[in-house]
C-alpha cells in the first residue's frame, strides 16, 4: 500500500510567476525552493492544505511578500504566529536588508521553520513560544517592526503583542478584505489599547492576485 505522504511530495510544485524575479530579486532561486518545501513537508505535515498548493505563489508567498514596501529600511522585524514562515519569510527573501526572528509556539511548525531556514542558508532566527510569554520578549530582544498574518483579531493581536511593542515599534498586519472593513471601527479601541496613527494601506499593487491590504499602527509613548 503508498504511503498517502508520497502522492503528496508528487504533486507539481507551482512554477514561479514573473512577478517572482522583480518581487525576490537575487533570492527567486531560494523562494522557489521555500515554495517547494511548503507544498511536499508543508503539506505533509499540516502546515498548509493540499488544496492550495496551486495558489501557493500568489495566495501566500507573493501576498506576504507584499508588506515588503510597508517595512522601513533595515528594520528589526519580528513574525509573531509564524506558522510555516508566513509572512515572515518572504519578507526576509523580499528584503535581505532586514533582521528577521520568527516566533511561533507549535513544535512541528518550529520543526518546519528550522528546516527552511537550514535549506536557505538563510540568518534568521527562530524563537519558540507565544508572543506574550516573558521569556519570548526577552529571547527576542528591540523590535522594530511586528508582523502577523490571520494570527488574531487586531485588539486580540495588540493585547498579546503588548510586550513586543515599546513606544515607537510598528504593528503590520495582513489582513483580509472583511477585516480591513472593520478596522475603522475599531480605532477607538486599540487607541484605548495604546495604539497611535491606525490606518489601512494596500500593498502589492502592481502583483495582481498577490495584492493585499495591511493594517499598519504604532506603539504610542507611554
Amino acid at each position: 500500500m503508498s504511503d498517502p505522504s508520497d502522492e503528496i511530495r508528487d504533486q507539481p510544485v507551482p512554477e514561479p510567476p514573473p512577478s517572482a524575479s522583480r518581487v525576490f530579486g537575487a533570492a527567486v532561486g531560494a523562494a522557489e525552493r521555500y515554495v517547494a518545501m511548503l507544498a511536499g513537508d508543508g503539506v505533509v505535515r499540516g502546515l498548509i492544505g493540499p488544496r492550495e498548493v496551486p495558489r501557493l505563489w500568489d495566495r501566500h508567498v507573493l501576498n506576504s511578500a507584499a508588506l515588503a514596501e510597508a517595512v522601513p529600511e533595515g528594520a528589526r522585524v519580528v513574525d509573531v504566529g509564524s506558522g510555516a514562515g508566513l509572512p515572515g519569510i518572504p519578507l526576509g527573501l523580499a528584503r535581505p536588508d532586514l533582521s528577521l526572528t520568527l516566533v511561533e509556539p507549535m513544535a512541528r511548525r518550529v520543526e518546519f521553520l528550522q528546516d527552511v531556514v537550514t535549506a536557505l542558508g538563510a540568518p534568521w532566527r527562530i524563537v519558540r513560544g507565544r508572543a506574550e510569554e516573558r521569556s519570548v520578549v526577552r529571547a527576542v530582544g528591540p523590535v522594530d517592526v511586528v508582523t502577523a498574518r490571520a494570527v488574531a483579531p487586531l485588539p486580540r493581536l495588540v493585547g498579546w503583542c503588548r510586550g513586543l511593542l515599546t513606544p515607537g515599534t510598528q504593528l503590520i498586519a495582513l489582513v483580509g478584505a472583511r477585516a480591513a472593513a472593520e478596522v475603522p471601527g475599531l480605532v477607538p479601541e486599540l487607541e484605548a489599547a495604546g495604539m497611535r496613527d491606525v490606518r489601512t494601506r494596500a500593498v502589492g499593487v502592481e502583483l495582481g492576485a498577490a495584492a493585499t491590504t495591511v493594517v499598519v499602527m504604532t506603539r504610542a509613548a507611554r
